[in-house]
């Protein structure tokens, strides 16, 4: 027992004096320090993202419930390129997706491209592909209206095609985010 006792005040002792070895304050660090440090890791998501699966909350002239065929019951997106355009439309979205293995992390490009890298030497925001993404009734429509809503008057728009996924899609591959213009 007194073997058995010494050992773990002896196994005490040795984390202690190590907690207090590996204990740091924190300090500020400026600029110039600040520049000299390059993050790493990057980040590893996984998700599960569902949007209007049984509809939204809005109910008008558009919008309604799901299972009424004359009403949309999705999200909608609308977006203008040009001033004074017409508008993308993402609309009646809903459904569930689901990822695991999204990365995000910044890659320093110096070579490839066709040449192109070894001018542009810098960093690049690098988005890496899930392995498996995962579709549940994810569907949507995408068309183009002169008016961002639908319930503005004299609002018209053409749906250009539907979307209906179910099932797993494989992604391979990065996509990389090059920065434009100067800092």
């Amino acid at each position: 027992m007194t073997v058995l006792r010494t050992v773990v005040v002896a196994a005490t002792l040795t984390l202690l004096s190590f907690a207090s070895v590996a204990r740091a304050d924190m300090t500020r660090l400026g600029d110039e320090d600040l520049a000299s440090v390059s993050g790493q890791g990057g980040i590893y998501l996984s998700g599960d993202i569902s949007i209007n699966e049984m509809g939204g909350p809005i109910e008008n002239d558009y919008f309604g419930a799901c299972d009424d065929a004359t009403k949309k019951c999705g999200a909608r997106l609308a977006w203008r390129l040009k001033e004074n355009g017409g508008w993308v439309v993402l609309d009646d979205i809903r459904g569930n997706f689901s990822f695991e293995g999204l990365t995000l992390r910044t890659r320093y490009i110096d070579s490839g491209f066709g040449g192109d890298g070894a001018l542009f030497s810098g960093d690049v925001l690098e988005l890496g592909l899930p392995n498996t993404v995962r579709f549940n009734d994810v569907r949507f429509k995408m068309g183009f209206s002169n008016l961002p809503t639908p319930t503005d008057p004299g609002f018209q728009q053409t749906d250009i095609f539907t979307v209906d996924m179910r099932g797993q899609v494989i992604m391979e591959g990065n996509l990389l985010v090059f920065p434009s213009g100067t800092p």
